[in-house]
């Protein structure tokens, strides 16, 4: 049996831990931290990652706290009138298979977490090291497995054993985020949509989405800064400075924003489009693959789509060369026009389709090279 060894406990690393194991595959999963922890707010779950997570059995625990957007709508910063508005709730589940989702990050993790048994995910091993299907630790031991994934985020072990070491790059847009009672904001319409207010330029913006079945607003807001130089995601921002910069948007978006008490602050990175992800032992996914600005809202999606993917090919195929490549065939023009569009910041500015997107099923899709590789 293959066995492999995940590199990294987030979202991407325990999705493809449950996946592998719904396949009958060996597997354990590597997490750096000692404990799981609630960190971040958010996670926007559009329906093609639903549909997928649905697979993995989470589909009732993660309904059970989330929201469920019932349109998603543009609107213009200034005027506040509409330029889109697309039926999410009902409408995406009876034309996707499922809805769009909108939780808190720690939500999905402990869904996640509930669905592997225990001893799956080793904590506090950091990865110092990958080569020939050996993982080294920073505390001096090591494991071997047949296929090793690197599912460790943007500052990816894995991607530098891989690929040489480099650094993501700083888009020039910071991040605010926040979460408001809704009680506070009661008065304002569409507290049960996801909205984004367009802003004057490409990185100026303000997105809200219920959470909490509707009993908090998420806030998160963008704009321009020239430089950079926290590295956390935990970093807290200024209220002050949050109404300010966005002192000229609509009366509508600024009562979110004056009804804050607290304010996270965080840089957007990036890196380019990968033309390769595997060296036949090793193999990436999620954020280590293709880190992207959040404008399209897949992040989360895609890595959720990866071990999908990954998992069905390393199902399929007896030779890990052969599944860690049709794996990447899959889904490389996928994640690389997804990484394109949300740098680019127009997904759904004007009314347009969105079927390219939110119907892609990962249990279903075509594998793009099992075939070739299986006549050969």
């Amino acid at each position: 049996m293959t066995t492999v060894a995940v590199c990294g406990g987030g979202i991407g690393g325990l999705a493809t831990a449950i996946a592998l194991r719904k396949f009958g595959l060996d597997v354990t999963v590597y997490e750096q931290t000692r404990q799981f922890a609630r960190v971040g707010a958010d996670i926007n779950l559009t329906p093609n990652a639903v549909r997928a997570l649905d697979g993995l059995g989470v589909g009732p625990a993660i309904r059970d706290s989330a929201a469920r957007p019932q349109f998603r709508i543009s609107r213009m910063w200034d005027s506040g009138a509409e330029t889109s508005r697309l039926p999410m709730g009902d409408s995406a589940e009876q034309q996707y298979g499922a809805p769009q989702l909108t939780m808190h990050r720690g939500d999905l993790m402990t869904a996640l977490e509930n669905r592997l048994p225990s001893g799956t995910v080793e904590m506090g091993h950091r990865v110092a090291g990958v080569a020939d299907g050996r993982i080294e630790f920073t505390d001096g031991s090591a494991v071997f497995a047949d296929v090793i994934v690197g599912a460790d985020g943007i500052h990816s072990a894995v991607r530098t054993a891989l690929l040489g070491r480099d650094q993501p790059t700083f888009t020039g847009v910071v991040a605010f985020r926040a979460v408001v009672p809704t009680e506070r904001v009661g008065n304002l319409p569409n507290l049960d949509c996801f909205t984004k207010w367009w802003g004057p330029d490409s990185a100026t913006q303000i997105v809200t989405f219920p959470l909490n079945q509707g009993k908090d607003i998420f806030v998160f807001a963008t704009c321009g800064q020239e430089e950079w130089t926290e590295e956390s995601w935990t970093t807290p921002g200024s209220v002050a400075e949050l109404r300010e910069l966005y002192r000229d948007f609509h009366p509508e978006a600024r009562a979110l924003l004056d009804a804050c008490d607290d304010v996270l602050k965080s840089a957007l990175y990036v890196r380019d489009p990968l033309a390769s992800w595997t060296d036949g032992r090793s193999v990436l996914l999620g954020d280590a693959a293709h880190p992207m600005m959040p404008f399209m809202a897949q992040g989360a999606g895609m890595a959720i789509e990866d071990a999908v993917v990954l998992s069905r090919c390393l199902s399929l195929f007896d030779d890990p060369a052969v599944a860690l490549q049709t794996y990447q065939e899959t889904r490389l023009q996928r994640t690389s026009r997804i990484q394109r569009g949300s740098r680019s910041n127009e997904w759904l500015k004007v009314a347009g389709n969105g079927d390219w997107v939110y119907e892609y099923d990962a249990w279903q899709v075509p594998l793009e090279l099992a075939a070739a590789r299986t006549d050969a």
